[in-house]
């Protein structure tokens, strides 16, 4: 069930913020948050005031900031709304995964539990988002896999991608331009030992140059693990 009391849109992003932030177990600097909102430091002060009189972070003036039980649950499941949407206009609206992200952003305020659930259901219970991001479930449990990044691969492996630790449109875009997605099968060429720059052949059919900032964003699993 989700939360039957009301938080303002802004209440539910410090919480989401600082859930992705701390991978919802661990603190979190209040210097950090406010780089991460880009609003100043009294106002992060001001919200945190707010949101402990509510029960759902913790924190004393100039320490970090961690979620109670009931903040890590509420966080998560304004995530799991937020993605659940993405899926939404991925899959049956047929929007690109580079423009669902500020959509998701205005929908997962809406406080509707049931409409979300239908969702879910017309959906059939995705455990992903169209970036490869676990969608927590409804008791707010989510499964975080620590997909290793691509630039972290050595030459010859084969791979496939999985998930981007970065869905900025740019971004999003990039990889649209050069026909890159999730699922594609990917074997490292080589790795330039100067600057990380790596060639991989996509699908055994076609080679590209990528460069240490790409392959830091995409994630991958291994499909020939060394024994």
């Amino acid at each position: 069930m989700y939360f039957c009391f009301v938080n303002s849109n802004t209440e539910e992003n410090y919480l989401k913020a600082i859930f992705l932030l701390t991978d919802g177990v661990s603190e979190v600097q209040p210097k950090e948050l406010s780089e991460s909102l880009g609003v100043k430091m009294p106002t992060i002060n001001s919200m945190m005031k707010r949101l402990l009189e509510k029960g759902l972070v913790e924190h004393t003036s100039y320490r970090p900031i961690s979620l109670t039980k009931s903040g890590k649950k509420m966080a998560a499941l304004i995530i799991r709304k937020h993605r659940l949407t993405e899926m939404f206009l991925v899959e049956k609206m047929e929007f690109g995964w580079e423009e669902v992200h500020e959509i998701a952003e205005q929908v997962e305020h809406i406080k509707s539990p049931i409409f979300f659930e239908k969702m879910n259901e017309m959906l059939g219970s995705p455990k992903q988002d169209p970036h490869g991001s676990s969608i927590p479930d409804l008791n707010g449990n989510i499964d975080n896999v620590n997909y290793p990044k691509l630039s972290d691969c050595e030459k010859n492996a084969e791979l496939r991608l999985v998930a981007v630790n970065n869905s900025s449109e740019d971004f999003l875009k990039f990889l649209n331009a050069r026909k890159i997605s999730l699922g594609l099968r990917m074997k490292v060429l080589s790795v330039e030992s100067f600057d990380g720059n790596m060639t991989i052949l996509f699908n055994e059919k076609r080679e590209e140059v990528l460069s240490k900032i790409v392959c830091d964003r995409l994630l991958v699993t291994q499909l020939n693990p060394s024994k």
